[in-house]
């Protein structure tokens, strides 16, 4: 199994599974959900940063190498675990791939998924300095002037819509099973402030996660946006099949071989075999 960063805590459960024989989905679902709970992460599931209007919507996506069979959720609130929601419409919905908002809670408490609390005060305060002077500041000194104008746009909208007081990265997973079946699974709460209603790459297939057991599994972090409109999770997977080089994105391929290249200097992902005893860290190709 291979994790993007901040991943690495959930990869235990995962090859817990693959030894006991499950299924690369299974362990995905599992090592992500790991993630999903753990409030330090605030990309991902509980704790996970706000939207403009304060609220905690989630995205994820699951999708089988051996049938691309995938399922998706975007704009979920009140769920903090949204892969077990994708899971269940990849599973028990064959007619369809993604639901969002109202209708993914609706089908979420129909099949008896769990609600639960999904801001922390912590994401809050986070969610709160992030657009003061010295969070924008710092913000401009790690990511660039792209993401000064950002949150200036954020207060901008702020204002204009008089929201009351009170209170981007991603998760990606890839498993293969000893079945030899591949698996991929994104989850993220997407940018702190996006517009309500926002859907990110992590709940499209093709963009933020695709799987072929003939090819491999890659996944994507960083600007959805721009893996949506350049369809990269499949796009890294046509580049592998042409010259057999996982280390496009994060990318795990059907003979056990991983990879993954970054845009940012020093950016990082975890594997855990099923002989190791614990993940190991591994540097990421550089764009």
């Amino acid at each position: 199994m291979i994790a993007s960063e901040r991943g690495e805590v959930g990869l235990a459960a995962g090859i817990g599974l693959l030894r006991a024989g499950a299924s690369a989905l299974d362990a995905v679902e599992a090592a992500i959900r790991v993630v999903e709970a753990d409030e330090d992460n605030h990309t991902v599931g509980v704790g996970g940063l706000p939207n403009l209007l304060g609220q905690v919507e989630l995205d994820a996506s699951i999708m089988d190498g051996a049938t691309r069979q995938a399922g998706a959720v975007a704009a979920v609130t009140g769920f903090p675990h949204p892969i077990s929601i994708a899971r269940a419409v990849c599973e028990r919905l064959p007619q369809h791939l993604l639901l969002v908002g109202a209708g993914a809670e609706r089908f979420a408490d129909e099949v008896g998924i769990e609600r639960g609390p999904t801001l922390t005060d912590e994401a809050r305060r986070r969610w709160r300095d992030g657009l003061s002077a010295a969070g924008i500041e710092s913000a401009e000194a790690r990511f660039g002037p792209g993401e000064r104008a950002y949150r200036q746009q954020v207060i901008e909208r702020l204002a204009s819509m008089g929201v009351p007081d009170g209170p981007w990265d991603t998760v990606n997973v890839l498993a293969l099973d000893a079945a030899g079946n591949l698996a991929a699974g994104v989850s993220t709460s997407g940018y702190p402030w996006k517009y309500p209603g926002r859907v990110s790459d992590s709940a499209i297939i093709g963009a933020g996660n695709y799987c072929d057991n003939a090819v491999g599994a890659a996944a994507c972090t960083g600007r959805g946006e721009l893996a949506i409109r350049g369809t990269t999770a499949r796009s890294v997977l046509h580049a592998l099949a042409a010259d057999g080089d996982p280390a496009k994105a994060l990318c795990l391929t059907p003979d056990g071989r991983h990879g993954g290249a970054s845009t940012v200097p020093g950016a990082t992902y975890s594997v855990m075999t099923a002989q190791d005893t614990t993940f190991r860290i591994e540097q990421r190709r550089q764009t």
